[in-house]
């Protein structure tokens, strides 16, 4: 039986902090001639970092592998402080994509370690933002993998816990770390607000609202992505059969099999021609219907070293234009979206 419908989750695809990071580096290979440097994978996104190898860009794991006087850039990650340090003294130009959400969480670690807690940081080993969060402060720290449980965790004292998390974490995963802490630790601090990224959180509530509708959901993302992992494993907690696919060419169709009903969601840095390709490739009969569950309109600005060199090239630009100058071309930032960064990055 052929697919009838796919639902379609909203949101999906794009946070702010990736479309802050792609832009940015977007500027990057428009202002300096290649080759420009990135420290880790942009954003964990095979697409978009093979776009940006073809324009001239290239990523590297260690920050000695950066030229000296070359132009660098830190992924949306965030970096540890060595890295930062390092890039400071062999580029010429720092630009540093950090997520903000990501630099809350740094700002956490090195205020509780300095008031003398233990940090328990919830997070996955290995993981871009779990090493440049732990390396923060990592005397105080102990990473703890949501299937861990504390075990692991010994502090010195039980009245001076903080806990702290990788953004991209499934709620669930949070939860359960945090609700087996509160219970040994009843003075454990917690950040107010809470560390999870509010862009998986909307994204893991969209798939919770059409699992049940749906026979099977396609996750579009790379496998590098923890949040995009997390988008199949939430279906999974529901019943729901879930795969990560990279683009279409990565759909079974042995998956489909007896499915009239599909649902279809993107990783946050997912571009979202990825998902218009799935759609084509399921060419589902009665079309596609939205799945709303909230709208998202958070907005960061470029990086301050990238928005300062910008108004500098600017001024110089508009001051030769004299009364006639055109407008700045960091008036429409919160306009102009990532996805048309990519396209006029790949024209």
């Amino acid at each position: 039986m052929a697919v009838e419908t796919v639902l379609l989750a909203e949101p999906r695809g794009f946070c702010a902090g990736v479309e802050m990071a792609i832009k940015a580096l977007t500027w990057m290979v428009r202002v300096f001639e290649p080759p420009i440097y990135c420290y880790h994978d942009i954003v964990h996104n095979r697409w978009v970092v093979e776009a940006f190898e073809r324009a001239g860009v290239v990523f590297v794991e260690d920050i000695s592998e950066v030229p000296e006087g070359a132009a660098v850039m830190l992924s949306a990650h965030g970096s540890a402080p060595d890295v930062v340090s390092g890039a400071a003294d062999r580029a010429a130009i720092v630009v540093d994509a950090v997520c903000p959400l990501v630099t809350k969480v740094h700002h956490e670690v090195r205020r509780m370690a300095d008031k003398g807690f233990d940090i328990i940081y919830i997070g996955h080993e290995g993981h871009d933002e779990a090493i440049g969060t732990i390396a923060e402060a990592p005397d105080a720290i102990t990473l703890v993998e949501p299937e861990w449980g504390l075990d692991r965790f010994d502090p010195a004292s039980d009245g001076k816990v903080a806990l702290v998390a990788q953004t991209t974490l499934g709620v669930y995963e949070w939860e359960g770390v945090r609700d087996a802490a509160q219970t040994r630790y009843p003075d454990l601090w917690t950040a107010r607000r809470g560390d999870l990224c509010y862009a998986t959180t909307n994204r893991q509530a969209a798939v919770r609202a059409l699992s049940p509708e749906v026979d099977v959901l396609l996750v579009v993302g790379s496998e590098t992505s923890s949040n995009t992992k997390a988008l199949a494993r939430v279906a999974r907690e529901h019943g729901t059969p879930a795969y990560r696919i990279d683009s279409a060419d990565g759909i079974d169709p042995t998956w489909l099999e007896g499915a009239t009903t599909v649902g279809l969601t993107a990783g946050a840095s997912a571009p979202d021609h990825l998902v218009e390709e799935v759609i084509d490739a399921i060419g589902p009969a009665d079309g596609v219907r939205l799945v709303n569950v909230t709208d998202e309109d958070e907005y960061f600005p470029l990086p301050p070293e990238l928005r300062k060199m910008l108004s500098v090239l600017d001024d110089l630009v508009r001051a030769g234009f004299g009364a006639d100058r055109p407008a700045s071309v960091l008036d429409d930032d919160r306009a102009f979206s990532a996805t048309a960064a990519l396209q006029a990055l790949t024209r």
